[in-house]
């Protein structure tokens, strides 16, 4: 019982850090959350957090709040949820409070928009830096068809404007049918 404390402590607060800390959106959470939950805690290896990065994406809500569903999940069950949960919520609903209230303020400041116009760059390195490492994760496993659903994604993306929400149903059917085919294969073995 002892551990199981420490370890939901340790998640509300690792939650809670990387919420308050991060700024640029989902995206950018991505590259922290590995950092945190692969590289310092091990509490999950990188294809893992490869599968809550394509579960997070792809199910409603935010990314953040998603990742720490399903790492809370694994690590303590519902109290880990929730914890985790309370974690990554935490801090955007305090710090949207205050915004709010100091809306016009804000506004109006020159500082202000210059700072959050220059935090555009730090999260556009950040977002680069989330594509590179995964990708080349993805390019390392030397599966062919990875790498051309990735490529294609992207293409289709950029070349026709695509909605993603469409690209993600095309990929994880094409996923699924994979996964079918692999299965038969493997009974009739």
């Amino acid at each position: 019982m002892e551990k199981k404390s420490k370890v939901l402590k340790k998640l509300f607060f690792s939650t809670l850090y990387l919420s308050t800390f991060t700024f640029g959106g989902g995206y950018v959470i991505v590259t922290l959350m590995k950092n945190k939950f692969v590289d310092e805690l091990h509490w999950i290896d990188e294809e893992e957090m490869l599968d809550l990065v394509a579960i997070a994406q792809s199910s409603p809500g935010a990314i953040a709040v998603n990742g720490a569903i399903v790492v809370g999940y694994k690590l303590a069950g519902l109290p880990g949820v929730l914890l985790s949960i309370l974690g990554a919520i935490l801090p955007p609903m305090i710090i949207l409070s205050a915004i709010s209230f100091f809306y016009d303020a804000f506004r109006s400041n020159l500082i202000v928009g210059t700072m959050l116009k220059g935090m555009q760059s730090g999260v556009a390195a950040v977002i680069a830096s989330v594509v590179f490492d995964m990708g080349s994760n993805v390019v390392k496993e030397k599966d062919w068809l990875n790498i051309a659903i990735m490529a294609a994604s992207f293409l289709i993306s950029y070349l026709f404007n695509i909605n993603v929400v469409l690209i993600i149903i095309a990929a994880a059917i094409i996923g699924a049918v994979r996964t079918l085919l692999r299965e038969r294969k493997g009974a009739k073995a």
